[in-house]
């Protein structure tokens, strides 16, 4: 007999609905990346230090973190459907108040409403475009929504760079509200819950153990991901406690919620062979993609001298070009065994990775965008498949905290790749820099020429023969500084490539797609 969740259709168009929750999916994710490149002038207008003001993102993050994994228990317990317009309302009202915010501490403060709603939509989006459409439809679907994840954070930085830069910081917050009301009016008119939502089962205990666990566990490891780098990582007692505090929450909250009738995380699901594979292909996606769109600006700003809206823009051909890609790669899942796809994917994204190997002062803008799209192109074709991936052989019923957990493990991946990124950078550079000192005496014939050579080229703009002296060897010292940045940079992507070049091989570990199948790869339910 066949269920009524299994023949429910919606009654507007699935293309429709997609559009409308990928309206709310851009504005959530250009949130995150847009306020980056304000943070000195958001500094400078609140009267607060360059270092207060980075908790302006921290907050965010913590405040996300949290509530992804728990959005699936939330829409359980509340609707999907109400869930996910308290969850914009929140966001689009707290995107006024950040913009009216008269001090820090009040931004910061409103910086983790709005983290709290960002965090519910893109759980509550993905089980949307899951339940709408069926299985042979879903990499479209996903490739619709890939492109608001992928192009937001792409245009983030230029678009908040040319704001700031023409307007006033306070309108990187104030453009969510008009995308935010509209969202609200479609959601409300044309999304609907399938009927296994619409009722709540009767004894619904909450969770108060895992909520809590939940909520100390993320939030502290995040902040520890997050000041890892700054604060010198374990040599510092304040992030050795706050690992400490997040490892022992987080360990009783897996031995906890496996055990729990009615747990706030679905942790036996990753019994299906299949799903916990796309957790970790999630997890490195979202190194990968976060970790590298980090490496590119950081380089062009910190060596090149690039702004932060040029920068910026040397990213945003890439972004798209994979709204082309993401619909490929959405048709091609269809078709082809996913395990294929995956596997090409990680491939192309390794060459890519290697080509930047190459990186050097000399490189232009027009050189910077073409190795970005080069780098970009092999991620559509990962991301799609394992969006799929994740959902093939679980129950709808489950669909909330599939797409809960598969966010939520992206994200963390992301966090990872940007601190392990970050500080693999930091420690490369002092080495290079130790390496290149090591040859700066006057013993090495070089470096004497290049002392003389400077000394001349000083002294001939009108320096005295002290002065010009101690020019050029300031000149030499920053020309060590750029090159062991730029050493790094290079060790970086060498390592990042070197990374993805062994998961190649690692979708063939994954259950074949049957005969007669959409292609994609399939798995035995849980349940």
């Amino acid at each position: 007999m066949i269920s009524a969740d299994t023949v429910w259709k919606p009654r507007y168009n699935p293309w429709l609905i997609a559009l409308t929750v990928t309206l709310a999916t851009f504005m959530e994710v250009l949130d995150t990346s847009i306020a980056n490149v304000a943070l000195p002038h958001i500094a400078g207008g609140l009267a607060a230090g360059q270092h207060e003001s980075t908790w302006m993102l921290t907050s965010y993050l913590v405040s996300n973190a949290i509530v992804l994994p728990a959005s699936a228990w939330l829409a359980t317990m509340m609707g999907r459907k109400r869930f996910y317009m308290l969850c914009v309302t929140l966001f689009t009202a707290s995107s006024i108040l950040c913009g009216l915010a008269p001090t820090l501490p009040v931004l910061i403060f409103f910086r983790v409403l709005q983290g709290a709603g960002g965090g519910g939509m893109g759980p509550s989006e993905q089980a949307i475009l899951a339940d709408t459409f069926p299985q042979e439809k879903r990499g479209m679907a996903f490739a619709v929504y890939g492109m608001a994840v992928v192009v937001a954070p792409a245009i983030g930085p230029a678009l908040g760079g040319w704001i700031t830069d023409n307007f006033d910081w306070r309108w990187i917050f104030f453009i969510n509200v008009p995308v935010g009301i509209l969202s609200l009016l479609l959601t409300y008119r044309i999304v609907e819950d399938p009927p296994h939502l619409k009722t709540r089962a009767s004894g619904f205990r909450v969770d108060y153990l895992g909520l809590a666990l939940l909520a100390v566990g993320v939030g502290f490891l995040q902040v520890v991901l997050d000041k890892g780098q700054q604060e010198d990582w374990f040599g510092s007692s304040f992030i050795s406690t706050f690992f400490l505090i997040a490892i022992a929450c987080l360990i009783t909250l897996a031995v906890w919620e496996w055990t729990h009738s009615q747990p706030i995380l679905e942790l036996r699901l990753l019994r299906n062979r299949n799903f916990a594979a796309a957790l970790c292909f999630n997890f490195i996606l979202g190194a990968v993609l976060y970790g590298t769109t980090v490496l590119i600006p950081q380089f062009l700003q910190i060596v090149m001298g690039y702004s932060a809206e040029r920068s910026g823009w040397a990213l945003s051909p890439a972004g798209f070009v994979m709204m082309l890609t993401m619909p490929i790669a959405g048709f091609l899942v269809v078709k082809l065994d996913a395990r294929w796809i995956i596997s090409i994917g990680f491939a192309a994204t390794a060459a890519a990775l290697y080509h930047m190997t190459n990186l050097s002062l000399q490189i232009d803008f027009r050189t910077i965008v073409i190795w970005r799209i080069f780098q970009v192109v092999g991620l559509s074709f990962i991301f799609i498949p394992i969006s799929v991936l994740a959902y093939v052989g679980i129950p709808m019923t489950k669909n909330n905290q599939i797409s809960g957990m598969s966010n939520f493990v992206r994200m963390l991946g992301g966090s990872v790749g940007i601190s392990l990124l970050t500080t693999f950078l930091s420690r490369q550079a002092q080495t290079h820099q130790n390496n290149l000192v090591a040859h700066a005496t006057i013993y090495d014939a070089n470096f004497r020429r290049m002392v003389v050579g400077a000394t001349a080229v000083m002294a001939h703009h009108g320096s005295g023969p002290v002065l010009a002296a101690k020019q050029s060897y300031a000149q030499i010292t920053g020309l060590i500084q750029v090159h062991s940045a730029t050493l790094a940079f290079v060790n970086a992507f060498w390592v990042a490539a070197t990374v993805v070049a062994c998961l190649i091989p690692l979708p063939f570990l994954l259950k074949r797609a049957p005969s007669g199948s959409t292609g994609l790869v399939s798995g035995v339910a849980g349940s």
